[in-house]
């Protein structure tokens, strides 16, 4: 760096010397005038973690004090050296008592409750990591059975966490001296991001794969859960069981789950398959009102991706004072308590079906497939939110998966208002929680749907199931993402990637329209406003509808540059140029529409994000054309529309008082949406109470 400073000034006074009649610009910020000789900080980067060892299987017997938040506990952790030989052995354990360290040999027997284990190891505890001399080196071709003796603390531990997920104890004991009347008594776990490592000893790092099992001992009233299936329970005749969960298929480790409470466990099926629903007991009779749709769920995506569910089992369960929303624990999903609704509740909607299906379709997006870092979250987030917007379509049709989508723009435009632009995939984050924001999940959504409106469904869902089955049970980077798209459609995808994966920002577009009526030519301009400095020049594939006398003609244009000019050959001077007719894009836009056309875009475009720009565009004009539009939304075939109505009506109101009014009665007595009914009551009392 140093020579290439003298370099460049040498080159500086060069030119002056030969006096250039030009004068020399040089590049801004090339030297600070302060300190030209400071050296700059190697950017923070965060790599994927190290694989020293392979960490095969994991064999837990966890056994709790409730008075003392503590869970005694020991490990059997099986591993191999990675590639290259090893003599120690670091591994993840925080905020623990550490009682034993020993090495498993064949020469012991290796069952639960062996007085002693011989082959003591040293090691050294610094409350974060255990480091294990194993006394000799090991090679990739030898593997290693490890025994810990331990005590868990939770509650003793310095708390973190973020704002998706508010703490990372890891193990949490909830009214775990059963003081509270009104709260249950549980305990439950939360591994997202590294935080199983708080109560049980591991490498706690995503890119790592592995089997468990788990001896659960508790009091006999209480039912658990952990990943896989129940294999046995063995009554101890102390008043506790044992109950021993296995899972035989590999997972990561943040995905180990455990949940104790007493449940009611509402069976259901899929295909032959246990579908479970662990509710408190006031909500049993609801619990398939609330989580019933999960077989129809179970069969939509299976078909959808070409890849069937791959778990054994899939259970779902509701705890108290969750510190996340929901958590995709591999077979065993842990859901916050706000998803227990009564069936009368349920009338005005699910409050955790969008949630629902989002942790399903992570047992393919982050389960199966799993990210090899949390700089690659996005493969495990955007999907999931993106599952969503699937089962939306299929379940409720294209205008529900479209008030998803715009729900997911809005949110993560909110989100950068104040100039707070990430890339999707970003090494350089400060703390592994913050890729947990709109970024990863609503950003990424809409980044998923414009690639597949790209590629198309047939090839976007068969680059989907060729990705899932090249990379099942591994972890992976967003490059195999893109390497299956481009195997299926046999088209470079660089260019996507680069500009909405490992770039910044997204377009802001300044769209005009003017018609040529001597040369009867429609010309439409689109000029990319975001600062080009920060942020690139997108490129932009997108349709544009032309409407001239009842018909319809899509063309099919990139916008790649600052300012881009379209021209179309048409007769008579259109009723409508609709810019991205298939409104997918993730922009800002400024659309120069006259409000006759608005007007005209409501009631001929097919979509509903035409009908929402439409309103939202004329709710801000007095004309009589934009008022009987707008009078025409309390009709809207969709329920998000005609609130969107509701909201809309003040010049309206103005101008057609008593339209307004018996639309809103009608909506207020008769509509088939409860919380439509609800906005027209509300309506009507601010707006007509004289009445």
């Amino acid at each position: 760096m140093f020579r290439n400073l003298l370099s460049l000034i040498a080159v500086v006074l060069f030119f002056v010397g030969c006096k250039s009649p030009k004068p020399i610009e040089l590049p801004e910020q090339t030297i600070e005038i302060d300190n030209p000789f400071k050296t700059p900080e190697r950017p923070i980067y965060n790599a994927s973690e190290t694989k020293k060892f392979d960490l095969i299987h994991t064999k837990l017997d966890v056994r709790f004090n409730w008075e003392k938040a503590h869970l005694y506990g020991k490990a059997e952790l099986t591993l191999a050296p990675y590639f290259y030989p090893q003599t120690e052995l670091v591994l993840d354990a925080r905020g623990m008592d550490i009682e034993a360290v020993d090495l498993i040999t064949p020469s012991y027997e290796e069952e639960w409750g062996v007085p002693s284990y011989h082959d003591k190891l040293k090691f050294e505890y610094d409350s974060l990591q255990i480091t294990i001399d194993l006394g000799k080196e090991y090679t990739r071709k030898d593997t290693l059975k490890i025994y810990i003796q331990y005590t868990a603390k939770p509650n003793e531990l310095k708390e973190g966490g973020s704002d998706a997920i508010s703490s990372d104890k890891g193990l949490y004991f909830i009214n775990e001296k059963g003081e509270d009347k009104e709260k249950p008594q549980q305990i439950w776990t939360q591994g997202e991001t590294e935080s199983n490592s708080a109560w049980f000893p591991t490498i706690d790092a995503p890119n790592q794969k592995m089997t468990n099992e788990i001896a659960i001992t508790i009091e006999e009233k209480y039912k658990t859960l952990s990943n896989g299936l129940l294999m046995h329970s063995e009554i101890n005749g102390d008043g506790t069981r044992t109950d021993f969960w296995e899972m035989d298929q590999l997972h990561t480790p943040y995905l180990v789950m455990m949940a104790i409470g007493d449940f009611a466990i509402v069976k259901d099926t899929w295909e032959n398959m246990d579908v479970d629903y662990y509710v408190e007991h006031k909500y049993e009779p609801d619990a398939k009102a609330i989580f019933g749709l999960t077989p129809e769920m179970l069969s939509f995506f299976s078909d959808k991706l070409g890849v069937k569910y791959p778990w054994k089992k899939y259970s779902q369960v509701v705890v108290r004072d969750y510190v996340s929303g929901a958590m995709e624990n591999t077979t065993a999903v842990i859901h916050g308590e706000f998803v227990q609704q009564t069936k009368r509740e349920l009338l005005d909607g699910s409050a955790g079906e969008d949630v629902i299906s989002h942790e399903l379709f992570h047992h393919w997006f982050g389960d199966l497939v799993t990210c090899e870092s949390w700089a690659n979250l996005p493969l495990n987030e955007s999907f999931a939110t993106y599952g969503e917007v699937l089962w939306r379509e299929y379940k409720y049709g294209d205008d529900k998966a479209a008030e998803g989508l715009q729900n997911d723009l809005n949110n993560y435009l909110q989100s950068v208002r104040k100039g707070n632009h990430k890339q999707m995939i970003r090494f350089g984050y400060g703390e592994r929680e913050e890729m947990f924001d709109r970024h990863s999940y609503q950003k990424g959504g809409r980044i998923l749907h414009m690639l597949r409106n790209y590629m198309g469904d047939d090839a976007f869902f068969a680059a989907l199931k060729m990705y899932l089955e090249d990379n099942k049970y591994t972890d992976v980077e967003m490059h195999q993402l893109r390497l299956a798209c481009e195997k299926i459609t046999g088209e470079d995808l660089n260019w996507f990637c680069n500009q909405w994966f490992y770039d910044y920002g997204h377009p802001v577009l300044d769209i005009k329209y003017q018609y040529n009526d001597s040369l009867k030519t429609q010309v439409v301009s689109v000029m990319q406003m975001q600062d080009y400095k920060e942020f690139p020049i997108f490129k932009l594939p997108v349709k544009i509808d032309v409407y001239v006398n009842g018909k319809v003609e899509t063309h099919e244009v990139v916008v790649d540059r600052l300012v881009n000019e379209f021209s179309f050959e048409v007769d008579t001077k259109p009723d409508l140029v609709n810019f991205d007719a298939d409104k997918m894009l993730l922009c800002e836009k400024v659309d120069d529409h006259t409000t006759e056309e608005w007007a005209f875009m409501y009631n001929n475009a097919p979509r509903y994000m035409d009908r929402y720009e439409a309103l939202t565009a004329l709710s801000k004009s007095k004309e009589d054309v934009a008022i009987e539009t707008i009078i025409k939304g309390f009709d809207d075939k969709y329920p998000r529309l005609r609130r969107l109505t509701i909201q809309a009506i003040k010049n309206a109101e103005k101008a057609k008082p008593e339209d307004v009014k018996a639309a809103l009665l009608k909506l207020a007595k008769s509509d088939e949406n409860t919380i439509v009914r609800g906005d027209a009551i509300y309506a009507l009392s601010e707006n007509f109470a004289d009445d």
